[in-house]
């Protein structure tokens, strides 16, 4: 899901001229394969006594693995994926190595932290976006998108909280510091705030009416999930990752019609 994205977000920014960047793609896709596996192979580590209980299934608690072969698997990823990353131009290369700090540091200490655990997440939603850009050295052409990734992303993981709150143990999350009901209030000016930006690309004159088209569909998803997370949080946060999606074709479109 990560490569997809990044491919698309390239095609965001360069549009047709993207096959002029096709070592590129080729290079960046690789970084962020191996940048998500270091990640997913990091928190499996790191929560391998907690996933005993709430994950059997899971590599390490099922005895499939053993702890130590997870966490060389992480390191050596990571270092593959900023080892490729020293070819891609240095914008690029910079977007993974801020990447790679925010992800260290969401898995060994804001993760646990409520809002900064939310942001964390979030800067790294709106990175993926603008490593694509960077990758075409057509930066300015995601910075939208990657601010209203961020604010969905927000959204969506405070309303991921609230839905977990009860179930949550050994963590200070955000619906738990202030309520639901305020955390709920903070996840919905995200979404209103994305769905503001959104027609920045057609008032500026970058994009087309198709695009303010398929936009309005992503507005009006993000619009519904700001209101019905209150009473369905489930059903909230399922909607908010309809409506990235949505907003990504939107900009897709924009970017090649």
């Amino acid at each position: 899901m990560g490569v997809i994205g990044l491919i698309l977000a390239t095609f965001i920014a360069a549009g047709t001229d993207v096959q002029n960047y096709i070592n590129e793609l080729f290079l960046s896709s690789g970084v962020v394969f191996l940048f998500i596996i270091g990640g997913n192979a990091l928190n499996d580590y790191l929560d391998r006594e907690i996933d005993r209980t709430a994950h059997p299934e899971r590599p390490i608690p099922s005895g499939r693995m053993l702890p130590g072969t997870v966490a060389r698997i992480s390191i050596a990823s990571f270092m593959g994926s900023l080892a490729i990353a020293t070819f891609l131009p240095l914008k690029a290369f910079s977007i993974v190595l801020i990447a790679l700090i925010i992800m260290l540091a969401y898995e060994g200490i804001t993760k646990n932290m409520g809002l900064m655990g939310n942001l964390s997440i979030a800067f790294l939603t709106a990175l993926l976006f603008l490593m694509g850009g960077a990758v075409v050295q057509q930066l300015d052409a995601v910075i939208i998108i990657s601010i209203m990734a961020f604010l969905a992303t927000l959204g969506r993981e405070i309303v991921k909280d609230i839905q977990d709150m009860d179930a949550d143990v050994g963590r200070r999350t955000l619906p738990q510091r202030i309520g639901s009901k305020n955390a709920g209030i903070i996840a919905s000016i995200s979404f209103l705030l994305a769905v503001t930006l959104s027609f920045e690309p057609y008032l500026t004159g970058r994009f087309g009416l198709v695009y303010l088209i398929a936009v309005l569909v992503a507005d009006g998803i993000f619009i519904y999930c700001s209101g019905i997370h209150f009473q369905n949080p489930k059903r909230g946060q399922r909607w908010a990752k309809i409506g990235m999606i949505v907003a990504l074709i939107a900009f897709l479109m924009g970017g090649t019609l």
